[in-house]
């Protein structure tokens, strides 16, 4: 057994462990307690949400570094992107398409955990050692807790830098850019292994030019990128659909059935099949990961609740909108799922139905997803980086960051998958426990906000 076997076997053992039965209850459980706690609050007030997206309630001497948009718009970069694409298809190759009816529990419940993460990390915003208001789980666990809760947050912010480096998505790209464009043309042919290195080192080398311009340029990169790419891959998407609309009622009809019976699971295996997308629907959306938090504390606002409420509009639009259009495109494909998986999938899907134009548009959809995606993780890593060891550190973290892209880019998909997969399971545990322990502190906020706006 050589090395990469060695890692490849003992990232399996150790994914499959931490993502046993207890993460998804707290997950699960944990979601439905915040949506019967607030008592649906945050879905009654989508409309106001909108409104303060719309930065009607923006004021340039709030506390925070970037806008209500543009702090959704860096969630959005981290979550609408390769997981809608190729988590979508890895969902549907390990657990059926049972398992996107379970993403879509997973989002439900997420927006109303994403409203307490999100409350709190303006609610219990910190000042790191340069003075700089920081937001995060990090912060409010300390401070929202106490000193005595600090291991917790310095558990959240050690696997929240390793869940950071953006191996999945590295991986990914490369895969699309050998699969589809060096593999057709013979590039590489006798040495595949330096084709992904020579390609990884530029991509890079992008990710590089931007990140080292810090929250402010990576936010208002995503604030052009994410609705360009969100326009771009859905209106593909939609032309498939609306030529294939009569297949679409049976489709959900087999989602909805497979969800209770796990046929598509090899044993008929619902658990299996539940975690999977449970699994597919963390790390498309991050409600409960505590990574969203990190960029709507850095919002401009004295409203905590207000942010909160911008937040729970991602897992709505990350996962009930785009990865369903995703999976419904593959499914429609009849391409099988066994067979085939990540992005690779997503691609046959979509070049099966809309020919060349199809694999065009969405490699253009792939590498914005991917490069947007590493632009927001990067910002993730160097808070947790710099609540550990101090603001001097943000810099080397970036470059270990980009290092890691280049190793990524010649790594396989599993190693990739249950390494992401891994470090979001460690993210969940401090950031659910300490989210449940102070929901009254964010209740408090929301009814005092609510009385206020009805006045």
């Amino acid at each position: 057994m050589n090395f990469i076997e060695f890692l490849d076997k003992a990232m399996v053992e150790f994914s499959g462990f931490m993502w046993g039965p207890p993460i998804v209850m707290l997950l699960l459980g944990g979601g439905l307690f915040f949506t019967a706690y607030c008592r649906f609050i945050p879905f009654r007030y989508i409309g106001h949400s909108i409104d303060i997206l719309k930065g009607k309630f923006d004021k340039d001497d709030d506390p925070g570094q970037i806008t209500h948009f543009e702090a959704l718009s860096s969630a959005l970069a981290s979550t609408v992107g390769m997981g809608n694409i190729a988590g979508v298809a890895i969902a549907l190759h390990t657990g059926g398409p049972g398992a996107i009816f379970w993403m879509w529990i997973t989002a439900i419940i997420g927006m109303s955990t994403k409203f307490f993460t999100c409350t709190l990390a303006v609610q219990f915003r910190g000042n790191d050692d340069r003075g700089e208001v920081q937001g995060g789980p990090m912060y409010y666990i300390e401070k929202g807790l106490g000193k005595k809760f600090k291991p917790l947050a310095i558990f959240f912010s050690f696997a929240g830098m390793f869940a950071s480096f953006t191996f999945f998505q590295a991986n990914q790209l490369v895969q699309i850019i050998r699969d589809f464009i060096f593999i057709p043309q013979g590039i590489f042919s006798k040495n595949q292994l330096l084709g992904d290195g020579i390609t990884g080192v530029i991509i890079a080398f992008i990710v590089g030019f931007v990140i080292f311009g810090g929250i402010k340029r990576i936010a208002k990169v995503a604030a052009r990128l994410v609705p360009v790419m969100v326009i771009i891959y859905m209106a593909a998407a939609i032309i498939i659909l609306v030529l294939n609309i009569y297949s679409i009622p049976g489709i959900i009809y087999n989602i909805f059935y497979d969800a209770f019976t796990g046929q598509a699971v090899v044993g008929g295996a619902v658990g299996t099949m539940i975690i999977t997308g449970v699994r597919r629907g963390l790390f498309s959306n991050e409600a409960g990961a505590g990574t969203e938090a990190l960029a709507h504390g850095a919002a401009k606002t004295s409203e905590p609740v207000r942010e909160g409420l911008v937040a729970m509009v991602g897992p709505f639009i990350d996962t009930i909108i785009v990865c369903t259009t995703t999976a419904l495109v593959i499914l429609i494909s009849g391409l099988d799922l066994t067979d085939n998986n990540g992005v690779t999938l997503t691609v046959m899907a979509f070049e099966q139905e809309l020919g060349i134009a199809g694999r065009l548009l969405l490699f253009v959809a792939v590498l914005t997803f991917s490069l947007s995606t590493m632009f927001g993780y990067s910002y993730y890593g160097r808070k947790c980086t710099g609540y550990l060891f101090g603001s001097q550190w943000k810099p080397y973290y970036n470059y270990i960051y980009i290092l890691v892209i280049v190793i990524a880019s010649v790594s396989t998909i599993d190693i990739a998958i249950n390494f992401v997969d891994s470090c979001y399971a460690l993210m969940v545990i401090p950031t659910m426990i300490g989210t449940i322990l102070l929901s009254p502190k964010v209740m408090q906020a929301a009814k005092k906000y609510f009385a206020t706006l009805e006045q």
